[in-house]
């Protein structure tokens, strides 16, 4: 590609009056569509810290995808030089919960949609989606959230913990060390309220500290 065409391919990308009322409407459906989609996650989020920034990466995808499709889909060296720059880019960011994947695609394709004009697909798409993951959320039920409970202990503080956690539905022994300055012990427990659980263990004589870790189990 040579700098003539280059150049009559910026000199062709004009705006025109009506052409920003389609920008506007473009960027505020994806704005609205992607605040959906960060509601769902936020209403489904089951572990222990909640990420917002995650929640906001989720709507700028959807903001950002939306005009680059818009603007490479009628011009076939704009796609091509899209996909020669995306190919070199690489994302280290480690995602911690495999279903967070399934979120930023979603988010991604739902730009997409938008960006090609497909405004009636992309509603159905993204409350059908929205509706699937309320269900299998339903069917999977809360008692198969899994944490990590790491305890410091001493004196009687044990057998206290002991008492409370075999009113859970589930919980493991997963490693024990003892030192001089007490004892500190982790569980693979499931809970249902994990504040309230946390603050009963810290009312128990010789709980010092006690914390929660989201944790994916390998046990169904």
């Amino acid at each position: 590609m040579n700098k003539t065409s280059i150049a009559e391919i910026f000199a062709n990308q004009s705006i025109t009056p009506g052409s920003w009322l389609s920008i506007t409407f473009l960027m505020i459906m994806a704005f609205a569509v992607g605040l959906f989609i960060y509601w769902v996650y936020k209403k489904n989020y089951r572990g222990v810290m909640f990420s917002t920034n995650f929640g906001m990466t989720l709507v700028l995808m959807t903001l950002i995808t939306a005009p680059v499709v818009t603007c490479i889909r009628n011009s076939l060296q704009l796609s091509m030089g899209m996909v020669g720059a995306l190919s070199i880019v690489r994302f280290r960011t480690a995602v911690k919960d495999p279903l967070d994947t399934a979120y930023m695609f979603w988010a991604l394709t739902m730009g997409i949609l938008l960006g090609a004009g497909q405004y009636f697909l992309t509603a159905i798409t993204v409350v059908c989606i929205a509706i699937l993951i309320f269900v299998l959320r339903n069917l999977a039920g809360k008692s198969a959230d899994s944490y990590l409970l790491v305890m410091h202990l001493s004196g009687n503080g044990e057998a206290n913990s002991m008492q409370l956690m075999k009113q859970l539905r589930y919980h493991k022994l997963k490693s024990k060390t003892i030192t001089s300055r007490g004892i500190e012990v982790t569980y693979e427990v499931r809970v249902d309220k994990s504040e309230a659980f946390l603050n009963k263990l810290l009312t128990l004589d010789g709980v010092n500290e006690a914390s929660l870790v989201a944790y994916q189990s390998e046990t169904v």
